[in-house]
C-alpha cells in the first residue's frame, strides 16, 4: 500500500501547480511522522534550545565591534562628521507613477510587521495616497521610522554542517516591506542624480548593471592566459573579507556618503543606517530586540551600494591589476622574473592593508589565498598581509570557478563532476529508473536543478581541451539514460535527438556566441580589451574568443 501510495504520489507531480518542485527542496523521500520518530522530534527540539542562546551570542558579536581596529582614531572623519550641515536642497516629492507597488515581488517574506507585497498591491487608491504621504514626510523630515529599521532574523541550517555550531547557520533578515519600497524609490533618485559610474571603480562588478560574475571571471582568465603566452609568470592574491557587509564602519560610510553623494541624501541615509534593531526568531520563538552598531542591513535595496561606495576608493597599482565583485578581491602582477611580479604584488597589498586598517576593515588571512600562474615548476615568492604569509594553493575559487595554475580548467571540470553526480544522486527517487514521474517532468527538474550546475561559466571552461569537456558530455548522457531508464543498445545519439537535448560542445558555441555579442558593446573599458584578438601566440590552446562564429 505504501508503494501504491508513493506510485500515486509522484505519478501526480506536475509543474502546472508547482508541485514538482516541493519534494525537490527536502532532497530525499520525505516520511510521515509516527510514534517512532517521537523520541528524534524531542532531541531536534532540545538541540534547538541549546543552541539558540550561542546564536543570539554570537549575531551580538558581530554587530556590535566594528573590528581589531577600534580604538584606533580617524581625526579626518570626526572632524567632518562634526562640522553641521546648514540649509541645503531637498528631495522632491514622490509621485504616485513613482510609487511601482505592482512590481514587487509577491514571493519576498514580510517584515516584523507582518506586511507583505501582496497586500500593497492590492490596496485602492486612497490607500496608495496615503502611503504617498507618509514616504514624502520621511523624505522632508530626513528621518527614517524606527518601525521601518526594525528587522527580523531567522536561522536557517546550512546543509551538512555540525547543528550544535553556530556558524553552520546562515543568518536571513527580513525587513519591512515599506522600507524596501523607499529605497527603491531614493536607489532610482541617487542613480539618476549622482550617476554612480562616475565614483564606482571600473574593477568593481559587483551590483552593477550589465555587469556579470562570468564577465570578471573572464577578465581574470584573460590576464593569466596573456601572462602564459608570454612566457611570464603571472601572482595573484584572493582576499577573504570577513563579515564585510556586517562590519561595515557607521562613521567612515557616513563620511563617504557625505564627501560623494548630493548633500540632501546625507541627512536620510544617517537616520537609515543608524539606531536599527533586530530580534532573532527560532522554532517560533522570539528574541528581544538588540541594537546593530555596524554593518549595512542586509536584505536591503540600498545595503549593496552603500559597500560599493564605502569601498569605491580601494587603492589601485600601475604594476598590477585588480578585480572587485562586492567583497571578493583578487590582485594579480605579471612579470617575467617570479621575484619582480611578487614584490610589485607585495606593494600593491601593503597600501591595501593600511587602507584596510583606515576604514576598519579585516581580512582573512587564513581563508585568503596566493596562487601563482605558470607553466613551469617554480612558485614566485611568498606575500605577506598584516604580517602573515598568504598560503600558497594549486587550485582556488573565485566567483564560483575553479582557476588551477596552468589554467587548463581540469579541476573545475572535475568538481563540477563530483557536484552534479552528487546532486543526481539525491533526487534519484525522482528522476531515476524506477521512477515514475513522467520523462518530460523529469527532463523538466534535470534542466532547472542538474543543468545549471556544469554549465555556470560554460563560457570559459568550454575552452579547455576536447579530453576535459567529455567529462561533463559523459555526465549527461548517463543521466539522460537513466531519466529514460534506455536499454545499453541504444545510443547516446538517439537520446540527445529524441530528448531534444544538445551536446555539451553545442552548448559551449551557443553560450559564448551570447557572451562575445553582449562584450562588443560594453559600457566597461575594462571589459572591451577581452574582445580584442591576440595574434600570433605561441601556446596550441583555446581561448573564448577563438570558438566565437
Amino acid at each position: 500500500m505504501r508503494n501504491e501510495s508513493f506510485k500515486a504520489y509522484v505519478s501526480s507531480l506536475t509543474r502546472d501547480d508547482n508541485t514538482i518542485w516541493k519534494p525537490i527542496k527536502h532532497k530525499k523521500k520525505t516520511h510521515s511522522i509516527t510514534t517512532s520518530n517521537t523520541q528524534k522530534l524531542k532531541h531536534i527540539q532540545h538541540l534547538g534550545q541549546k543552541v539558540t542562546k550561542k546564536k543570539l551570542t554570537y549575531l551580538r558579536n558581530i554587530s556590535q565591534k566594528y573590528s581589531p581596529h577600534d580604538d584606533d582614531p580617524n581625526q579626518q572623519v570626526e572632524q567632518d562628521l562634526a562640522t553641521p550641515i546648514y540649509q541645503h536642497e531637498r528631495l522632491k516629492p514622490f509621485t504616485l507613477k513613482e510609487i511601482e507597488i505592482t512590481k514587487l515581488n509577491h514571493k519576498k517574506a514580510p517584515g516584523i510587521d507582518l506586511i507583505t507585497a501582496k497586500m500593497l498591491k492590492e490596496l485602492p487608491q486612497e490607500g496608495l495616497l496615503n502611503l504617498m504621504y507618509i514616504l514624502n514626510a520621511i523624505i522632508r523630515l530626513e528621518y527614517w521610522p524606527k518601525s521601518l529599521k526594525q528587522a527580523q532574523i531567522i536561522m536557517l541550517p546550512k546543509p551538512g554542517k555540525n547543528p550544535t555550531d553556530v556558524t553552520s547557520y546562515r543568518p536571513i533578515s527580513l525587513l519591512p516591506t515599506i522600507s524596501k519600497v523607499l529605497e527603491k524609490l531614493i536607489l532610482k533618485r541617487i542613480n539618476k542624480e549622482s550617476n554612480p559610474q562616475d565614483w564606482i571603480p571600473n574593477h568593481q562588478f559587483g551590483f552593477r548593471q550589465a555587469h556579470s560574475t562570468i564577465q570578471q571571471c573572464h577578465r581574470v582568465a584573460d590576464t593569466i592566459n596573456k601572462a602564459l603566452e608570454n612566457h611570464q609568470f603571472c601572482t595573484a592574491a584572493f582576499l577573504d573579507v570577513s563579515q564585510a557587509f556586517d562590519k561595515v564602519w557607521h562613521p567612515g560610510i557616513l563620511f563617504k556618503i557625505k564627501k560623494i553623494l548630493p548633500i540632501k541624501y546625507y541627512n536620510l541615509l544617517k537616520s537609515y543606517l543608524q539606531e536599527r534593531h533586530y530580534v532573532t526568531k527560532y522554532n517560533n520563538q522570539t528574541s528581544r530586540s538588540f541594537q546593530i552598531h555596524s554593518g549595512v542591513p542586509q536584505g536591503s535595496i540600498l545595503g549593496p551600494l552603500i559597500y560599493i561606495l564605502y569601498t569605491s576608493d580601494l587603492p589601485t597599482s600601475r604594476d598590477t591589476k585588480m578585480g572587485t565583485f562586492a567583497d571578493d578581491t583578487a590582485i594579480f602582477a605579471t612579470h617575467a622574473d617570479p621575484t619582480t611580479a611578487s614584490r610589485n604584488l607585495q606593494e600593491h597589498l601593503l597600501t591595501t592593508q593600511n587602507w584596510l586598517q583606515k576604514w576598519k576593515i579585516k581580512v582573512n588571512e587564513t581563508k585568503s589565498s596566493h596562487i601563482t600562474f605558470t607553466l613551469r615548476k617554480d612558485n614566485c615568492p611568498a606575500i605577506r598581509i598584516n604580517q602573515t604569509v598568504l598560503p600558497q594553493v594549486e587550485s582556488v575559487k573565485y566567483l564560483g570557478l575553479h582557476f588551477d595554475r596552468r589554467l587548463n580548467w581540469k579541476a573545475h571540470i572535475t568538481k563540477k563532476r563530483k557536484q552534479t553526480d552528487l546532486k543526481a544522486k539525491e533526487i534519484t527517487w525522482l528522476i531515476g529508473r524506477k521512477s515514475n514521474l513522467s520523462i518530460e517532468n523529469k527532463l523538466l527538474v534535470y534542466k532547472a536543478v542538474i543543468k545549471p550546475i556544469r554549465t555556470y561559466g560554460i563560457e570559459l571552461w568550454g575552452c579547455a581541451s576536447k579530453s576535459n569537456t567529455a567529462i561533463m558530455q559523459r555526465a549527461q548522457s548517463k543521466i539522460l539514460r537513466t531519466i529514460t531508464n534506455a536499454p545499453w543498445y541504444v545510443t547516446n545519439h538517439t537520446l540527445h535527438t529524441d530528448l531534444n537535448i544538445p551536446y555539451v560542445s553545442e552548448v559551449i558555441n551557443e553560450r559564448i556566441n551570447k557572451h562575445l555579442s553582449k562584450l562588443e558593446s560594453h559600457p566597461n573599458p575594462l571589459v572591451e580589451t577581452l574582445t580584442q584578438p591576440t595574434r600570433n601566440r605561441r601556446l596550441k590552446r583555446r581561448w573564448t574568443s577563438d570558438l566565437h562564429d
